[in-house]
């Protein structure tokens, strides 16, 4: 009898096991299209704005929109998984990320181009919200024991993905756009999106919908508009907006007013979201849990960091160095290769001496890395590029495998969707003022004195986030 029972459980756990890798695999593929298509567009930038002849300042919100986008998209989509099923939502995220770019080719404009991109950015946010609602659904319906090692394994995958399709991002758009033209950059994510919408359907459980809190089985548009928080998204969006442009107005001046409407729109949105029934950003949230504040606070570091680093050395790599966009995207790859190699080493040390552990190592790593870019200079050579890039590479694996698994461990089950949108908008967030500390350093003119700059501004932004994680936040 005791052996029977023994077997039963082994059996569900391996079953258990089985529908978390595929359920990863789903959500890994879902999710390469945002960091990959957030990357990507840095090599086409010059070649789109010849075609719509408009100046390098305009062009570049195709990468600004796409990230105020991303900003806004994740915590949406959490919301929208809770009231109509992740699965579906993710399914609906796909379909917005073929036809946007379906027709961008075929854009009459830039502001049509730019309409497109945003779309395309908010289907591809959906993927890790809805994605981690499922595959909490499907852990809580089991015995979370059962899954544990599964859990870690699945986390692993989606942050090796993620980091791939960022890292080699430019390398990837840089052949697209040389071989055929800008327009393949977006074209390149029809077949990946067609069947990853195969895998939804085959491979993600069904949703499991709440009864709804009204008669009928619909859900009044009341109800939908009401739990979205329009105000809400209005005030975020107006807030992280103007304190960007403020941010890229410092090289010519300081546009106070700027500052201004972002302190107005800031304390109105922590009043109203304190009010809302079902806010946007859930103050409430953040607050009571400082555990997770830390954890988004964190993140949004960490991807300040990373994207100045990755916009900024393509720049040097081709201003100051004067190599063309293939072998910049070569010398690139090391950025890529130890994130990726670093992925699974920090999956081991989670289980091994826990998250903490692999965020505090990934910090002290990080501002090892970014002192090293203060011994690049006009005449660096070719190895010395490489080792640097190289080592800027392996904080990337260890903080976001850490951070993700923080998230996991701090959040309440029920939170999961909401508290994994606001993950990334978080990331977003670290995006943006990314470059907006570009625009600011390198201005129209990129330098090795520029870069000494942004190295020594993220190497203090290490030594916070050191800081940080060495405190007992995270314990």
């Amino acid at each position: 009898m005791a052996q029977s029972i023994a077997r039963t459980a082994t059996l569900s756990s391996d079953n258990t096991d089985k529908l978390i890798r595929k359920i990863a695999w789903v959500i890994a593929l879902g999710v390469l299209l945002n960091p990959l298509n957030s990357s990507m567009i840095a090599v086409a930038l010059l070649r789109i704005g010849n075609e719509f002849q408009v100046n390098v300042a305009t062009v570049t919100w195709l990468i600004s929109g796409f990230y105020l986008a991303g900003a806004i998209g994740p915590s949406l989509a959490g919301k929208l998984s809770d009231l109509f099923g992740a699965k579906k939502l993710f399914a609906i995220g796909l379909l917005l990320v073929v036809i946007s770019s379906l027709f961008a080719a075929w854009a009459p404009n830039f502001g049509t181009l730019l309409t497109l991109r945003i779309v395309q950015a908010l289907g591809s946010t959906v993927a890790f919200p809805a994605g981690m609602s499922i595959l909490r659904s499907v852990t809580v319906q089991h015995d979370p024991k059962q899954g544990s090692n599964g859990i870690a394994s699945a986390l692993g995958l989606i942050s090796i993905t993620a980091n791939v399709m960022a890292a080699f991002g430019p390398t990837l758009g840089g052949f697209l756009v040389g071989y055929v033209s800008w327009y393949a950059i977006f074209w390149i994510n029809i077949p990946i999106a067609i069947v990853v919408l195969l895998f939804v359907r085959l491979w993600l459980p069904a949703d499991r919908m709440k009864q709804p809190e009204h008669s009928g089985s619909a859900i009044p548009a009341q109800s939908i508009w009401k739990r979205i928080d329009i105000l809400g998204i209005i005030l975020f969006t107006i807030m992280l907006t103007t304190v960007m442009l403020f941010l890229l107005s410092l090289s010519n001046g300081m546009y106070w007013w700027l500052l201004i409407i972002a302190a107005i729109s800031a304390i109105s949105l922590v009043r109203w979201e304190h009010r809302a029934s079902s806010p946007f950003l859930n103050i409430q949230m953040l607050s009571s849990n400082r555990r997770l504040l830390s954890v988004f606070l964190q993140f949004a570091g960490v991807n300040i960091v990373f994207y100045a680093l990755f916009f900024c050395m393509p720049l040097w790599l081709d201003q100051v160095k004067g190599f063309d966009p293939k072998t910049t995207g070569l010398l690139m790859l090391p950025f890529a290769g130890l994130g990726v190699i670093m992925t699974p080493i920090a999956v081991r040390m989670n289980k091994r001496y826990g998250y903490r552990t692999t965020i505090i190592a990934g910090n002290v790593v990080l501002i090892l890395g970014t002192v090293l870019l203060l011994f690049l200079g006009d005449k660096s050579s070719i190895p010395i590029i490489l080792m640097v890039t190289a080592a800027l590479g392996i904080p990337n694996g260890l903080n976001n495998m850490g951070l993700q698994t923080a998230l996991y461990h701090v959040t309440q089950p029920e939170e999961t969707g909401i508290a994994s949108g606001l993950f990334q908008t978080f990331r977003s967030i670290g995006s943006i003022l990314s470059t907006s500390l570009l625009g600011l350093i390198f201005g129209s003119n990129v330098t090795s004195s520029g870069l000494h700059t942004i190295a020594l501004i993220t190497s203090g932004l290490g030594v916070v986030l050191l800081l940080i994680s060495s405190s007992r936040q995270l314990k």
